[in-house]
C-alpha cells in the first residue's frame, strides 16, 4: 500500500517561501542599498545568503527521508533552488565584492567576461525562480495524496521554464533594440498632389511666375518635386519651372539668395520667397507629404497683396492673447490665429485704446467681432457702422449666454441675432453624455451661397459644430439692393430651448433655424454667426468648422479663387476621449491578459478529458 508523505516532513512550500525571502534580502542589499551600504548591506545581504542555504539544507534533509517519488520531486526542486542559488554565486562575481578585500572587480581585468556574467545571471535568475514557484503550487495540491504525480510536477517545471525563457527573449530583444537604433519605416507615403486651392491660384495669374529648384541632380527628393510641379504647370502658361544644383550653377544661386541645395524659389518681379527641403529622402518624407500647403502660403504670399484681419478687444471678445485666456475661461482663438497665418493673413487686435472709438484702421480688410461679453459704445458702432457701409467687411460671431446682441450694429444689415439656446435630440454632439449635449449642435444643411462652396460639394462628410448657439432673423422689409442669405442651417429637428431644461416642450417650435447670415451690398460683406464657439479652439479642430473659417474668410477677403481643399498625405493623429481612453487601458492591461488565461485554461481542460477516458466517463457505467 502506497503511503503519503511523512507527518515529520511538514509542509513544502515553507521552504521555497524561505528560499523567495532569502533572494528579495539578497537583492535590497546588493541592488537597493548597493556599494557603500556598510553594515546594513552585510546584514541583508549575509542574512539573504544564509536563508538560501537554510532552505537548501532542508529541501536536501526532505529529500533523504521521503519515499521514492517524493524524493525525485524533493531533489527537482533542490536542484532548481540551486540554480538559482548559481545565478547568485554569478551575481557576486561581477559585482563590487572583490573591492571589499583591496581588490579590483572584474570588469577591470575582463571587461567583456563581466558583461557577459552581468547579463547571464539574472537570465539564469528567472528561469530558477518561475520554475520553483509553479512545480510547488503543483507540489501543493497533491500533498495529501497516495502518490507524487511526477508528469504534472514537470509539466508546471516546463511552463516555468517557457515562461522564463519568453520574458529572458523579451528583454534580450528590448536590449537590442536599444543599442542598435535601427528604424524601419513600414508606413504609407505619398507626396502630396497639387490641390484644388493651388490650381486654382495658378490658373488666376496673370503675371509670369517663376519657381525655381536647386537640387542634386539623380536625387530623390527632387524627382518628386518636380512630378508635383510639372503636374502644376499644366494649369497655366504664366507659369515657368527651372533646375539648378547649388554646386553646378553658383550665380543663379547667388542671384536668387539660395546658399545650399534643396531649395525652391518662388519668383514674381523683384519679389522671391523661398522654400526649403531636406536633400536626404528619409528625412524629406514628411515635408514631401504637406508639400502642397507649404506651396500654396508662398503663392499666397507672392501672387497677392498682403490683407489684414483685425480683432476687435475691450469688450470680453475671445483671444489668443494669454493675458485675456487666464481671464475668460472659455476655450481661445489660437488655432484660428494660426489658420490665418497659414493663409498669409496679417492678423492683430485693435480696440478702444487704439482708437475704435474713433476709426477703423485704413489697412483693415476683414474686422472680427469673435464673441463679446459686453456691448460696444455707442461711438464705436457708430464708426463701425460708417466703415461697413463704405464698402468694408466683417466676421461677427456672437453667442447666446453672453447676451450681447449688437443690435445697433445688425440693425442697419437688416438682421436680428436671438439670444436664446438651441437644442436637438438628432443632431448633436456628445461632449459630457449628459442632457446638456444637446446644445451642441451639428449640422449638414447648407445653401449655395459662395462663402459655403466647399462644405456645399463636401455634405455630410464635412459637417459643422456649434455648442450652444442661437439663432438669426433676417427682415423681411429690406432693402432691394441689400443681399441676405442663410447660407447655414440647423437640423429640421432643432427647437428653441426657451427654459433650459434641454427637452422639447409644447410651446417650443422646431425647424431648421438660421445659424448663420451673409450679407453684401456693393462692396460690403458681412458673414454673422450665431455662436463663436465653433471659431474656438476645441471645435475648429473639427473638418467642417475649419472649412467654414477658411471659405468665409476668403470670401470676406475676396479670395474666392483660393476656395477648396489643400492636398495632403500627412498621418492624422488617432484621438480618443479621456473616457475611450480608459477602456482602451483597462482593455489591454486587464481583459487581453485574461482572454488569453481563458483560452488556455479551457484548451488545457480539454486534452485532460481526452487523455483520462475513465474521468469522462458517467456515473455508473459498466463494471
Amino acid at each position: 500500500m502506497a503511503m503519503s508523505e511523512s507527518p515529520r516532513l511538514g509542509s513544502s512550500a515553507r521552504w521555497s517561501a524561505l528560499w523567495g525571502c532569502g533572494m528579495v534580502m539578497l537583492f535590497v542589499g546588493e541592488r537597493m542599498i548597493g556599494a557603500g551600504g556598510g553594515a546594513p548591506r552585510g546584514v541583508a545581504t549575509v542574512g539573504g545568503l544564509l536563508a538560501v542555504l537554510v532552505a537548501m539544507a532542508a529541501r536536501a534533509r526532505r529529500a533523504s527521508q521521503a519515499t521514492a517519488e517524493r524524493r525525485q520531486a524533493e531533489g527537482l526542486l533542490l536542484r532548481l533552488y540551486a540554480l538559482g542559488l548559481l545565478a547568485v554565486a554569478l551575481y557576486f562575481a561581477q559585482s563590487d565584492l572583490p573591492t571589499l578585500r583591496g581588490g579590483l572587480p572584474l570588469e577591470h581585468s575582463s571587461p567583456k567576461l563581466a558583461t557577459a556574467l552581468a547579463a547571464l545571471w539574472p537570465a539564469l535568475w528567472i528561469t530558477a525562480a518561475w520554475p520553483v514557484a509553479l512545480v510547488e503550487m503543483s507540489y501543493a495540491q497533491m500533498a495529501k495524496a497516495p502518490r507524487i504525480e511526477l508528469g504534472r510536477l514537470r509539466d508546471a517545471m516546463y511552463s516555468g521554464l517557457g515562461l522564463a525563457f519568453a520574458l529572458v527573449f523579451v528583454f534580450t530583444v528590448v536590449y537590442v533594440s536599444s543599442e542598435r537604433d535601427k528604424k524601419l519605416d513600414l508606413a504609407y507615403f505619398r507626396t502630396a498632389r497639387p490641390g484644388e486651392v493651388v490650381r486654382k491660384m495658378v490658373r488666376t495669374l496673370d503675371q509670369p511666375l517663376e519657381i525655381a529648384t536647386f537640387f542634386p541632380n539623380s536625387n530623390e527628393v527632387r524627382e518628386e518635386v518636380d512630378n508635383y510641379l510639372a503636374d502644376l504647370a499644366k494649369e497655366s502658361g504664366q507659369l515657368t519651372v527651372a533646375h539648378y544644383d547649388f554646386d553646378i550653377d553658383p550665380l543663379k544661386a547667388k542671384e536668387y539668395g539660395v546658399s545650399a541645395n534643396g531649395t525652391l524659389v518662388f519668383s514674381r518681379g523683384k519679389r522671391h520667397e523661398q522654400l526649403g527641403l531636406p536633400v536626404q529622402f528619409e528625412a524629406a518624407r514628411n515635408a514631401l507629404k504637406t508639400l502642397d500647403k507649404e506651396v500654396q502660403q508662398r503663392l499666397m504670399l507672392i501672387a497677392r497683396q498682403t490683407k489684414s484681419a483685425v480683432f476687435t478687444t475691450g469688450h470680453g471678445e475671445r483671444t489668443w492673447e494669454p493675458a485675456g485666456l487666464l481671464t475668460d475661461k472659455r476655450t481661445g482663438l489660437t488655432k484660428l490665429r494660426e489658420l490665418l497665418l497659414d493663409q498669409s493673413y496679417d492678423v492683430r487686435t485693435y480696440g478702444a485704446a487704439d482708437g475704435l472709438a474713433q476709426e477703423i484702421p485704413k489697412d483693415t480688410t476683414v474686422l472680427v467681432i469673435m464673441g463679446p461679453q459686453r456691448p460696444f459704445l455707442a461711438d464705436e458702432s457708430k464708426v463701425i457702422n460708417k466703415w461697413l457701409a463704405a464698402g468694408g467687411r466683417a466676421l461677427i460671431a456672437l453667442d447666446p449666454e453672453n447676451h450681447v446682441t449688437l443690435k445697433e450694429i445688425l440693425d442697419p444689415l437688416q438682421l436680428e441675432f436671438h439670444d436664446v439656446t438651441l437644442a436637438s435630440e438628432q443632431a448633436s454632439v456628445p461632449r459630457t453624455h449628459t442632457l446638456a449635449d444637446r446644445t451642441n449642435i451639428a449640422t449638414a444643411t447648407y445653401s449655395s451661397h459662395p462663402a459655403v462652396t466647399t462644405l456645399l460639394r463636401l455634405g455630410g462628410r464635412a459637417p459643422t459644430f456649434f455648442l450652444g448657439a442661437g439663432w438669426i432673423d433676417a427682415k423681411r422689409n429690406r432693402p432691394i439692393d441689400m443681399q441676405v442669405d442663410a447660407p447655414i442651417k440647423a437640423h429640421y429637428s432643432t427647437f428653441v430651448d426657451k427654459n433650459g431644461n434641454f427637452e422639447f416642450d409644447g410651446n417650443e417650435q422646431r425647424r431648421a433655424w438660421e445659424l448663420t447670415g451673409a450679407v453684401s451690398k456693393g462692396l460690403m460683406r458681412v458673414f454673422v454667426v450665431a455662436d463663436s464657439d465653433c471659431f474656438a479652439d476645441e471645435a475648429i479642430q473639427a473638418p467642417g468648422d475649419e472649412l467654414l473659417t477658411l471659405d468665409v474668410m476668403h470670401w470676406l477677403m475676396g479670395d474666392e479663387a483660393y476656395q477648396g481643399l489643400v492636398s495632403s498625405e500627412a498621418d492624422l493623429p488617432i484621438a480618443h476621449t479621456r473616457k475611450q481612453d480608459v477602456v482602451w487601458f483597462y482593455s489591454t492591461i486587464f481583459l487581453a491578459p485574461a482572454l488569453v488565461v481563458a483560452a488556455g485554461w479551457t484548451t488545457t481542460k480539454r486534452r485532460r478529458r481526452r487523455k483520462d477516458p475513465a474521468a469522462a466517463a458517467p456515473a455508473g457505467g459498466a463494471k
